[in-house]
């Protein structure tokens, strides 16, 4: 779907330079456009390897285990259907990590193995559990304290502080997530008490 949204833009943009004579800005901006992309994919691609390597590290030397047993008191009260000894318990703490380093693309395949191992506990394979929702509401509003592609942005493009984004950044997500969970609670034991 988001394919067809971008083809449809680009068209429209297209059609209206050739409406208006601009074709020359089309040419100009595809080469110029196509230069500052890889340039700012040079400019991430480093701390994105540094954080998803640090991630990868604290994995395998078992830090992530240690993380997800901290976070065991609050998962198991986030998602009281899922049973303690289950592997998506896990993913889940590993997805929390890679997002508080504000590392997405480190947190997304976590995610999908966590969603993956909620759906095998899943009694209604057609409809999304509600330890399901749950996460997908923490993943997408996750507390964030280094937003590093933020950060590696705000160089890339020369800002005077780039650690000025990091409090409000903290503060956004961490009222997100609050906000998030308290209304995912509230539907869930509204929609408790109809059945």
């Amino acid at each position: 779907m988001v394919g067809y949204i971008w083809a449809f833009l680009i068209g429209i943009g297209i059609i209206y330079s050739l409406l208006s004579g601009n074709i020359n800005v089309i040419n100009e901006s595809i080469l110029t456009n196509a230069n500052e992309a890889l340039d700012l994919i040079l400019n991430l691609l480093p701390i994105i390897v540094l954080w998803t390597g640090i991630l990868k590290i604290a994995e395998v030397s078992g830090l992530l285990d240690k993380f997800a047993h901290v976070l065991n008191p609050l998962l198991s009260k986030l998602f009281p259907t899922v049973p303690k000894d289950n592997k998506a318990l896990g993913y889940i703490s590993s997805n929390i990590a890679a997002n508080m380093l504000g590392l997405g693309s480190a947190a997304t395949p976590a995610g999908l193995k966590a969603m993956n191992e909620l759906q095998k506990i899943n009694s209604d394979k057609n409809v999304a559990s509600p330890a399901m929702i749950t996460f997908l509401i923490l993943n997408t509003a996750g507390v964030t304290l280094i937003p590093t592609t933020i950060l590696a942005l705000r160089v890339a493009y020369n800002s005077l502080n780039p650690g000025e984004i990091i409090l409000p950044a903290i503060l956004a997500t961490i009222c997100s997530s609050v906000a998030g969970l308290t209304l995912d609670y509230f539907i869930r034991k509204r929609s408790q008490k109809w059945k």
